[in-house]
């Protein structure tokens, strides 16, 4: 049998390692920034209330991906996203060329503060799902190959073309709020179009994210609720920290960065 006291001294020590991992120096420039969050459950003050976790995940230079921080915030607002990309600023970051995320409005908000150059790209997975939510579900087989059709052109004009065109549709099947979302949202999720095509099909959704979001929930369905935030935060990071140890290789890239250095070097030529 341990003891009440041996366990909370084994927990204090992981969540010191676990701390020093979460706060440990950054890279000065990661090209690609994928951004998320996920709610899970605390104990307060005698009632179960939310809690969300903000997560930061990045592609080097070199194309190896790394956990760049992980947060705890009452909500995705602007504040609890300020408080992420601060904490990433201080630590060494400065330069994020584009940040990949659902339409969040407290982050979209909050990244010009910090990162003031950085590009956005809304999701193009969520962007569709927020079209479809205004298509009746009998409509949907029809409209799918329409959206997915508008970003596999060749060229962001091309794209932009072919949404207009899609939208005149929606129009003619009496989808005028779904025509309308599209046409006001295009632009917002054809960034990727300004990096290497080669990148596209990565950096154009967060799903890379949302996977890992995904094991993180079923890791911590068994839990419940948790006693509080600290702990919530712990499990996450922990979670992360391994699936970052075991399972990126420093071998392996997640991407091959030769064609974003040439349009680089063409760029200071």
């Amino acid at each position: 049998r341990v003891s009440p006291s041996t366990v909370s001294n084994l927990n204090q020590k992981i969540y010191e390692r676990i701390e020093e991992w979460r706060q440990r120096p950054l890279r000065n420039r990661y090209v690609y920034t994928y951004l998320d969050g996920l709610w899970l459950k605390r104990a307060w003050g005698g009632e179960v209330e939310n809690v969300s976790i903000l997560v930061a995940i990045g592609v080097n230079e070199m194309g190896f991906r790394e956990v760049l921080g992980v947060s705890e915030g009452m909500s995705e607002d602007k504040e609890s996203w300020r408080n992420l990309l601060r904490n990433l600023y201080g630590r060494g970051l400065r330069r994020i060329d584009l940040a990949i995320s659902d339409k969040a409005a407290g982050l979209i908000e909050a990244l010009p503060e910090f990162y003031p150059q950085a590009k956005w790209q809304r999701c193009v997975f969520h962007f569709h799902k927020n079209i479809l939510h205004k298509v009746p579900k009998q409509k949907r087989e029809e409209v799918i190959p329409m959206l997915k059709a508008i970003h596999a052109q060749e060229d962001a004009q091309s794209a932009r073309e072919k949404a207009i065109s899609v939208a005149a549709k929606l129009e003619d099947l009496k989808l005028g709020p779904a025509a309308s979302i599209l046409l006001q949202g295009i632009d917002e999720s054809l960034t990727y179009y300004r990096f290497p095509r080669e990148h596209h099909r990565s950096i154009r959704t967060n799903n890379m994210l949302e996977r890992i979001m995904k094991e993180i929930r079923r890791r911590t369905r068994v839990v419940g609720s948790f006693p509080d935030g600290k702990s919530a935060l712990m499990l996450a990071c922990a979670r992360l920290r391994y699936i970052a140890t075991k399972s990126w290789s420093d071998t392996r890239k997640y991407m091959d960065m030769t064609k974003l250095e040439e349009i680089e070097l063409q760029q200071t030529a």
